[in-house]
């Protein structure tokens, strides 16, 4: 029986294309509710910092620590830092003189502030979706922020080359996740399946009574570990390969029917 549900947001409790602060839609709120009126453990897992999870719990009614920034930060719905996983220092210094060499735009963040080298538009939209000041800082290195995550701004051409030099310079000692034109360098403990594993610990929950629903590449490692995982009809290639269900329906239709269907389930008959 499952016990555990881990959902993320865009692209899976939000259909894909909708603006920055778009909510679940009704269908969406009742299937959640009636997972958790039926004593299932229902966590957020998402790449966006607090502000922006939290505005999501809060609609859907989640009482549960959330998982934010691809699992580098835990947050407690009052938003205190339970737990964080901040990138070695000389490997974020040697990523910004890195990206100052090729003149690309660097996202340097943590738990709370989000600075970037120049401005751009996948760094606006970051910070949009996640309710935070984007903040100008052409030396975020020196600004004291200790980054949770580094994400390099080149472009569609040049971001897997990127990806393949900084996975042969620093190996197991980072996480990489590629977006089209975004390189994102987290530590090496942050991930989504790493903070979903040890949130199960702590709730006493095993592997094989947790649910992950994610679509795109970040949620791979969520979607990996749990003991039973899906991912929208709509998910790219990674999801599609780690996911153990791909869900019918169109946009996010098939999630709601899916958690309506955990929670029949689970429900006193």
């Amino acid at each position: 029986m499952i016990r555990l549900v881990a959902l993320d947001i865009d692209g899976t409790l939000l259909p894909p294309g909708v603006p920055v602060d778009a909510l679940p839609d009704n269908n969406m709120v009742d299937a959640v509710s009636r997972l958790m009126a039926a004593g299932i453990v229902v966590v957020l897992s998402t790449g966006r910092m607090y502000p922006g999870t939290a505005y999501v719990a809060d609609h859907l009614g989640i009482d549960q620590p959330l998982i934010c920034q691809q699992g580098a930060s835990v947050h407690a719905r009052n938003g205190d830092l339970l737990r964080g996983c901040t990138i070695a220092p000389d490997i974020a210094q040697e990523l910004f003189d890195y990206a100052q060499q090729h003149h690309w735009s660097l996202a340097w963040f943590d738990s709370k502030r989000y600075l970037v080298t120049q401005a751009s538009t996948s760094a606006q939209y970051f910070a949009d979706v996640s309710q935070v000041l984007m903040e100008i800082d052409p030396q975020p290195h020196l600004s004291g922020v200790r980054a949770t995550g580094i994400d390099i701004i080149s472009s569609a051409a040049e971001a897997k080359d990127v990806h393949i030099l900084l996975e042969a310079r620093y190996g197991a000692r980072i996480t990489l996740l590629d977006f089209p034109t975004v390189t994102a360098v987290h530590a090496p403990d942050a991930s989504k399946g790493n903070a979903l594993r040890l949130m199960a610990g702590e709730l006493g929950i095993a592997q094989q009574n947790v649910l992950a629903i994610g679509d795109s590449v970040n949620d791979v490692s969520m979607l990996s570990w749990a003991g039973h995982s899906a991912a929208p009809a709509h998910c790219d290639r990674y999801a599609r390969d780690s996911a153990k269900e791909i869900l019918p329906g169109e946009g996010v239709d098939g999630v709601a029917a899916k958690l309506r269907s955990v929670a029949a389930a689970a429900a006193p008959a």
